[in-house]
């Protein structure tokens, strides 16, 4: 059955597309339904059911058999360390730090902020409470206390699960002054903390209130699992919001089980017992989905990574990760390849390796730019799949299924739209475009399980922030549009599309026309202010290492690429080569903040901003070419 037949099946009976795909989980109650749409527009999935996550991720392989296959893969360039545990060791170690968890009062329904490294007690820490009912936040390792702060306060945990420090090349990361101050500035404050002390940087300990990792869990009962109700709560992850408040997506139970599950042979084509490795973060949405549960679930075995694309110790670390690991699929972020790329342009320690057992390399985060895909596919001789989804949706909106149907690529799209996703291109007055046309991107609802049901205690703007601006539909924020055949293309997000003198333009089309020039890496494209024109766009140029051209020479020739190929509608006149541009630790340039920069408005340090001193070096280029004078 190919991928037509697939989406058609589900368009045709959704209830019994997901009724069908429910059937892979163990239930402690068996769904009678699978949509809820009593509440509508705020739609649930298998409400009536009874299960447990933490049972579907570990206890059932072991039943099934399969105890003594690796479950996680610990590998850490940074410190050197490697390990692997068994399913049975994990059910093991899990259902001890549950028990010990339960002991000190954490229940069904209280929540518990992880706040770790990357490591393997991190997926342990996420299994022990979804084994009891309690539902987890992840916060990004070395969030600032003030963030973390902000977290604690909107979810009132009632513990909180961290790591002493987090290790990057050349340095260590001192994480218990940033929570001791993020839970003094809190007002909610948490019962107990257990901290898992590591040698790289042991923490001290307040009496009464912090319990050592191992010491906390001595001598615990080993807990069962609990089952919750379909629609209960597995994890809240916040996401940036437009405010500066972040907002809470709240994940539910069965509807998560139900869609990750299905997406591993689906989508990404791997069976149980191969390895996959997603080389993110367990505080992103990726490292939920694609670290710990979809992998586990599916009974893979999954790679915990603490390393970075390059430095750890060089631009040849995730070939030796794919060759010493059999991986036979793996998801990164474009940023992660444009990095290896930049620092080994010609792929010359791909050879040092043998990669021959990958099978499929899939991006996802940003926008893959065509030169990055077709260097990847060049070095690597496997298929690079660009796919598309949110922190909120939890999964693939639109992807190439590998496991249905290897689909024709289109470079610059990240193919078609995933079952469960009705995907529309509308105008601003809420109709359809036609095809090939720019628009906002929305989904029609309902959408499908494992997406977000609501905001943790905030109905209201989860309505304004993503149903009230298309009713019927989910706003999804970003801008693009679908061709003839279906394949659909992101190109901004929605406030990225530019108005030049009345043209609406995308940002991420002048992007991939810079990314095409050979001695770019990397780039970014924003709008600034103009007072004649309404907007004007500006390049930001990152180079390969080795390049020996004048920088003056590669602007030009930038420009009149841009020229050649957009038009001159798009305006496209300044352009500066920068060293780095600004981004997340997740990878995402931030664009937003830059207009801010280029404009002279004031801004919010980004939380989740990788290295605030970059600011100052773009500061420093605008003003070379006639921007951020003030």
């Amino acid at each position: 059955m190919g991928y037509a037949d697939v989406y058609n099946g589900w368009k045709a009976d959704p209830e019994g597309f997901w009724m069908e795909a429910a059937k892979a989980i163990d239930w402690d109650t068996p769904p009678s339904r699978a949509l809820d749409d009593s509440n509508a527009p705020l739609y649930e999935w298998f409400t009536d059911a009874r299960v447990n996550t933490c049972w579907n991720a570990v206890d059932r392989h072991v039943e099934a058999g399969r105890g003594d296959q690796v479950a996680i893969i610990y590998d850490s360039p940074i410190t050197g360390a490697k390990r692997n545990i068994t399913y049975s060791e994990l059910r093991d170690k899990v259902a001890r730090l549950a028990g010990a968890l339960s002991a000190k009062g954490v229940a069904k329904g209280d929540r518990v902020i992880i706040y770790m490294p990357m490591v393997p007690e991190a997926l342990e820490a996420m299994l022990a409470c979804s084994r009891l009912g309690a539902i987890h936040s992840v916060v990004f390792g070395g969030f600032a206390a003030n963030e973390l702060a902000v977290r604690i306060d909107d979810c009132a945990p009632k513990c909180v699960i961290a790591g002493s420090c987090g290790i990057e090349p050349g340095r260590v990361v001192e994480y218990k002054p940033l929570l001791d101050g993020a839970i003094d500035l809190a007002s909610s404050k948490p019962e107990f903390c257990v901290i898992l002390q590591r040698d790289e940087g042991p923490a001290e300990l307040t009496e009464g209130r912090d319990h050592e990792w191992h010491a906390f869990q001595a001598g615990a009962e080993p807990a069962p699992c609990v089952a919750v109700e379909g629609n209960h709560p597995a994890y809240i992850l916040y996401t940036s919001g437009t405010t500066g408040q972040p907002k809470g997506v709240v994940r539910p139970t069965a509807g998560h089980l139900v869609a990750l599950n299905w997406t591993m042979k689906n989508i990404y084509g791997v069976d149980p017992g191969e390895v996959f490795w997603a080389a993110s973060d367990v505080g992103w949405v990726v490292g939920h989905s694609y670290i710990c549960y979809a992998p586990l679930i599916t009974g893979n075995t999954t790679i915990v990574f603490e390393g970075k694309p390059i430095g750890t110790p060089d631009a040849g670390t995730f070939w030796r990760v794919i060759s010493e690991h059999d991986v036979k699929a793996l998801f990164t972020a474009p940023t992660a390849f444009r990095a290896i790329k930049r620092a080994d342009p010609k792929g010359v320690l791909i050879a040092d390796y043998d990669i021959s057992g990958l099978r499929t390399l899939f991006l996802a985060g940003e926008r893959a730019d065509p030169d990055t895909i077709e260097w990847a596919e060049a070095k690597l001789g496997v298929p690079v799949i660009d796919h598309w989804w949110q922190t909120e949706t939890g999964w693939a909106i639109a992807a190439n299924p590998m496991g249905i149907e290897h689909l024709t690529v289109k470079i610059g799209s990240p193919s078609v739209a995933m079952p469960g996703w009705d995907v529309q291109v509308l105008g601003e007055d809420g109709h359809p475009m036609p095809p090939g046309e720019l628009g906002a991107i929305a989904v029609k609802l309902p959408l499908p399980p494992g997406t977000l049901p609501t905001l943790w205690h905030a109905e209201e703007r989860f309505r304004k922030s993503y149903l009230n601006t298309f009713p019927g539909y989910y706003e999804t924020g970003d801008a693009g549009m679908i061709d003839a055949d279906g394949y659909l293309y992101i190109m901004a997000r929605t406030d990225d599309v530019i108005n030049v003198a009345g043209h609406r333009l995308s940002t991420g089309a002048m992007e991939e026309v810079l990314a095409s020039h050979p001695d770019v890496a990397e780039c970014a494209v924003i709008g600034a202010s103009d007072e004649l024109k309404g907007q004007l766009p500006v390049g930001f140029l990152c180079t390969n290492s080795g390049t020996s051209k004048p920088d003056a020479e590669i602007v030009a020739e930038c420009v009149k690429l841009v020229r050649d190929r957009i038009g001159p509608v798009a305006a496209f006149k300044h352009a500066v080569v920068v060293d780095r541009l600004p981004k997340t630790r997740s990878g995402k340039i931030l664009r937003a903040t830059m207009v801010k920069i280029a404009d002279n408005e004031s801004y919010k340090l980004p939380a989740t901003i990788d290295d605030p001193a970059i600011l100052d070096e773009i500061r420093t280029a605008l003003r070379t070419i006639g921007y951020a004078q003030a």
